[in-house]
């Protein structure tokens, strides 16, 4: 049986969740540069899928599933898809400030969500060790 990685985890997504703040605060610095393109980091679920923290499925046969070789720097950032709204601008700008902003709380929600089930799991840990 593997050892509960829960307290790797969360680190790993705050991670994750820092490098995306950083890229989405520089995305609406740049709003008014020409010729910005708006960047993005990989999703956390396909960085979660490439590490060697998440147990994979056991292969029995080759044929059934594919192994993926990645390395460990599995947080890329890449240019952020076309906004269909206002694609690109007359500048040659594609940052969209409202997706943007929504990218913003997105990650706040997910970072209060990843503290409140740690500081959650502390107290269960700190419960079990006083009896």
């Amino acid at each position: 049986m593997n050892p509960i990685q829960l307290f790797e985890l969360a680190s790993r997504q705050a991670e994750w969740l820092s490098v995306r703040q950083q890229v989405v605060a520089t995305n609406i610095a740049n709003a008014n540069t020409p010729k910005y393109l708006a960047k993005d980091i990989t999703p956390f679920e396909a960085v979660m899928d490439q590490t060697s923290m998440v147990q994979k499925m056991a292969v029995t046969q080759p044929g059934h599933m594919a192994s993926n070789d990645l390395s460990d720097e599995n947080i890329a950032v890449e240019e952020a898809p076309l906004n269909d709204e206002i694609g690109i601008q007359e500048s040659g700008n594609s940052v969209a400030i409202a997706e943007e902003l929504t990218k913003t709380g997105e990650i706040k929600r997910q970072h209060e969500l990843n503290t409140s089930l740690m500081s959650s799991f502390h107290r269960m840990m700190l419960m079990t060790v006083k009896r």
